[in-house]
């Protein structure tokens, strides 16, 4: 069996776990987020014994995946969103909707056209986008010196007008990986919407040929 077949395989048969592991990656970085100072220590550990579990299983599949893969000097370069993921594990539930896609093909038809399927999965992702990039700036801003976003509540109003590329100025982050955060979601977002009009935009295009190419000569 070839290294294509043998990596085939593999992605085929991790797809669903490692959709798991990013719910539950998400899920107990958000419970350790919103619960600190609510919940007791053993709760909080075993959220963070979780999260670094899920971790783990994304580090063991990337580097599965660099031994089938046969490039192995250039998988990095071949695979960059893969290798960013790995190293900001915050992006690995935006795997989820990849995985939900690929699933839906695999058993039949789509169930919806490339246009609406690139809209439905961007808006998807914005949302989860828009919870973890909540989540990451308010753990880095709560309790800094100087910090505006108070609440996740604050936290996550910053995000949407962020993400929207609105920006009022009524929250900012101050801390250094706040900032850092800040700049990747505006990136995100800038590309996001880019992605949503583009493909609206191809749409319109196709529905009205499409009436051109039906309409009778002479009309």
């Amino acid at each position: 069996m070839d290294d294509d077949s043998r990596l085939a395989r593999w992605q085929q048969h991790t797809e669903i776990p490692l959709a798991v592991a990013s719910l539950v990656f998400l899920t107990s970085y958000a419970i350790r987020v919103l619960g600190h100072g609510h919940l007791t220590d053993a709760v909080l550990d075993l959220c963070l014994a979780l999260t670094f579990t899920a971790w783990a299983l994304f580090g063991v599949d990337y580097a599965v995946r660099w031994l089938l893969s046969g490039q192995r000097r250039s998988f990095v370069h071949r695979h960059p969103l893969d290798t960013v993921v790995l190293f900001l594990p915050l992006l690995r539930p935006l795997q989820i909707v990849k995985a939900y896609d690929t699933v839906r093909r695999r058993h039949g038809r789509p169930w919806l056209t490339v246009h609406a399927r690139v809209i439905v999965y961007a808006g998807l992702s914005t949302v989860l986008l828009g919870f973890t990039g909540a989540l990451s700036v308010y753990h880095q801003e709560r309790g800094a010196p100087g910090a505006t976003m108070r609440t996740f509540g604050d936290a996550l109003w910053w995000t949407c007008s962020t993400l929207a590329t609105v920006g009022y100025g009524d929250f900012t982050p101050v801390t250094f990986r706040g900032r850092l955060i800040a700049v990747g979601i505006m990136a995100v977002g800038l590309g996001l919407l880019g992605a949503v009009t583009g493909t609206f935009a191809s749409w319109l295009l196709h529905v009205f040929s499409h009436e051109d190419d039906e309409r009778p000569p002479g009309n």
